[in-house]
This record gives structure tokens, C-alpha cells and sequence, in this order.
């Protein structure tokens, strides 16, 4: 799911880039003087969090996969030796 989210805020981040570099006041409506610096700074930030998303994302899959190997099919038990008896003191 994280993967996903990651993608799709990947894709968003692309998009306000190339928009933001083109027609700074578009993707910065809000502010009185846009500025490409600030499309720069704001596309870094959206790119770590889509790349931090990304990588927790693989880790909780691998995670949840089950392990490829098992005890009962890549080693045999080992035998454990029984103690000797005790002998009676004379």
C-alpha cells in the first residue's frame, strides 16, 4: 500500500515540478511573488518523502513474505549425545 501511495505522490511531484518551472504562480497560487526556488525546494522535499515512503514500503513487504528457507528442509537435527551412567561408589 505504502508503494502505491509513494507512486502516486512521485507522479504528483513530477507534475508540479515541470508545471512549477513553466508557470511558477500556477502550482504557487497562493503566494504573492512565486518563485522557481520555491518549486525547486518544495519538488526536493516531496521527492525525499516519496522516497522514504518507497523504501519502508519494500521493507514491510519483505517482511511480510514468508522466508524462503526452513529449518526442516535446510538442516537435518543434529544428535546430541546421552550422558554415560552414573557408576556406584564404592
Amino acid at each position: 500500500m505504502m508503494i502505491y501511495a509513494a507512486f502516486n505522490i512521485g507522479i504528483l511531484t513530477v507534475l508540479f515540478f515541470v508545471i512549477g518551472m513553466i508557470k511558477p504562480q500556477w502550482p504557487l497560487f497562493f503566494m504573492k511573488k512565486p518563485d522557481r526556488f520555491w518549486i525547486l525546494i518544495i519538488s526536493t522535499i516531496l521527492f525525499m518523502i516519496a522516497m522514504t515512503l518507497y523504501g519502508e514500503g519494500n521493507r514491510r513487504a519483505q517482511l511480510e513474505q514468508p522466508s524462503k528457507h526452513s529449518l526442516s528442509q535446510d538442516a537435518a537435527p543434529v544428535p546430541v549425545p546421552e550422558p554415560a551412567p552414573a557408576k556406584p561408589a564404592k
